[in-house]
């Protein structure tokens, strides 16, 4: 691959290594650089970028570890698979790596405080839940979308443990939590209308498992739901 065939810009801010994520992402979700094709050596990266040659390699074990590059020793580093190409209209390139980061950490905590829920839920922190849930899928069905219902479906979860530690550590994700949020709403709001059922679906099965107790359905679907969105908005091929 020529490496004049994709455009690095040289960063001038902390966080090189996402910068330079955000960047690579980029090439690969415009179609620069379709699936199987090598990326270009790290030195040619480092050059490109302006970085040195350990940030350019946090940046591609990142791709890595997300599942769009793959590693071939000593052939170099190919793409696996191309993110949505509309990804980065809705949050900044530099900045998908922490919120797929942060999902991976939500599906850990937010798995127990489901199970913890389901268990401990009073009548009116079900209502809660259920509210949130309802207001999520009007505001699918309008167009909106659905930032605020979704972060408070979330939240009521936490509330529902009856361990106020659970929202306050949610609470610590609070930007991170948005920007994941507005990523992938903003995916499924411009996605099909399949797409759109899959998530409310995910929603209302945790709400259910909740509603009747289910501790261990809880945990499952919620670190499910939270799988599946870093699954859609890492694979281009999810979007149908």
């Amino acid at each position: 691959m020529r490496v004049s065939t994709i455009r690095l810009t040289p960063a001038r801010r902390s966080r090189l290594a996402d910068v330079l994520y955000g960047q690579l992402l980029e090439q690969i979700a415009s179609s620069r650089m379709e699936e199987g094709r090598r990326l270009p050596s790290e030195a040619e990266i480092g050059t490109m970028f302006g970085a040195s040659r350990p940030v350019v390699r946090q940046a591609l074990m990142r791709l890595q570890a997300d599942g769009l590059v793959y590693a071939r020793k000593g052939a170099g580093t190919f793409v696996r698979v191309r993110p949505p190409e509309r990804l980065t209209d809705f949050v900044e390139p530099g900045d998908v790596a922490s919120y797929l980061r942060s999902l991976e950490a939500r599906a850990a905590l937010e798995g127990e405080t489901a199970r913890l829920a389901a268990t401990r839920r009073t009548k009116d922190q079900l209502s809660a839940i259920t509210r949130a849930t309802r207001a999520l899928e009007d505001a699918l069905r309008d167009g909106h979308l659905g930032q605020e219902a979704d972060l408070a479906f979330h939240m009521a979860v936490a509330e529902a443990t009856g361990n106020e530690l659970f929202p306050r550590l949610l609470g610590e994700l609070g930007d991170l939590m948005r920007g994941s949020m507005r990523m992938a709403l903003g995916l499924t709001r411009s996605g099909s209308e399949l797409r759109r059922a899959r998530v409310l679906a995910e929603h209302r099965q945790i709400a259910d498992a909740i509603a009747t107790q289910d501790g261990e359905a809880a945990a499952l679907y919620m670190r499910y739901h939270l799988v599946q969105t870093r699954s859609r908005t890492t694979d281009a091929r999810s979007e149908a």
